[in-house]
């Protein structure tokens, strides 16, 4: 088995590279920083084959070259894992346009590409899987994360949808919708607000969510909603959304750039 998994090192990716090593699954960790991404494999080497790309995948053009060098280093990409992601916390009118943009390409417009290039082999090949991280934001869109929220939403929207479309062709599609994770993201996320909005809630870790999808991959689940409370968002749209009209926090504003 054949894993390649972006955004994976640190939080929530760093828990899936473990799990999934434990698995005995080969890895291709992709991520921008170079010495965590060696940092995760140092840590893991030894029980599968390890191949870690020091890439941003902002840059779409350079995916489809990716996942080609990442096969022709390990073989057949099994499971891709859209997991890299951005998050700003902050009142929307105070966030500039630029970084939201680059923020949706990189939760947005980059699992597009990276599913285009693996579909294109897992296709012919007549399997393969398909996961992607998106959020409980996607069900219950939160204040202060404007372009986050919006992402999200459309990653599981895209990801739900192509679910039915590639499962004749032998391929799998996991949607994923983690809740507040005990994650670095996550902290500066909490650190935005004057008071933590997560106090009282069921926090997940990334172990955990990590086997959960592990589990999901293995017994072709459609979708995992961790920690599992927050599955009442889904069941219950309506109800979830006036929670959050009535009772979301506001985020601080950003402070002004520097010069």
């Amino acid at each position: 088995m054949h894993v390649l998994l972006t955004g994976a090192s640190s939080g929530i990716g760093e828990g899936m590279a473990r799990v999934f090593a434990e698995a005995g699954w080969d890895l291709t960790l992709v991520a921008r920083r170079r010495a965590e991404l060696e940092r995760v494999a140092a840590s893991i080497e030894g029980r599968v084959r390890v191949n870690v790309v020091a890439a941003d995948v902002a840059a779409l053009d350079a995916l489809d070259a990716l996942v080609g060098a990442a096969e022709a280093e390990l073989g057949p990409i099994d499971v891709l894992v859209n997991n890299a992601g951005v998050q700003i916390v902050a009142p929307t009118a105070s966030v500039d346009p630029a970084d939201g943009e680059r923020l949706v390409t990189v939760n947005l417009l980059a699992p597009f590409r990276l599913t285009h290039a693996a579909l294109a082999r897992m296709i012919p090949r007549g399997r393969g899987t398909i996961v992607d991280i998106s959020s409980l934001s996607a069900l219950a869109p939160t204040p202060g994360m404007y372009h986050y929220s919006a992402s999200k939403a459309a990653l599981a929207a895209a990801s739900e949808s192509l679910r039915a479309e590639v499962r004749p062709r032998g391929v799998h599609v996991v949607t994923v919708y983690p809740g507040p994770i005990e994650t670095p993201m996550a902290r500066r996320a909490i650190d935005a607000y004057p008071e933590d909005p997560t106090r009282g809630l069921p926090v997940g870790d990334a172990r955990t969510l990590a086997v959960r999808i592990r589990r999901a991959i293995e017994r072709r689940h459609d979708r995992v909603i961790y920690p599992r409370a927050y599955g009442i968002a889904r069941m219950f749209p309506g109800t979830t959304r006036w929670v959050m009209d009535h009772f979301s926090p506001t985020p601080r504003a950003l402070p002004p750039a520097a010069g």
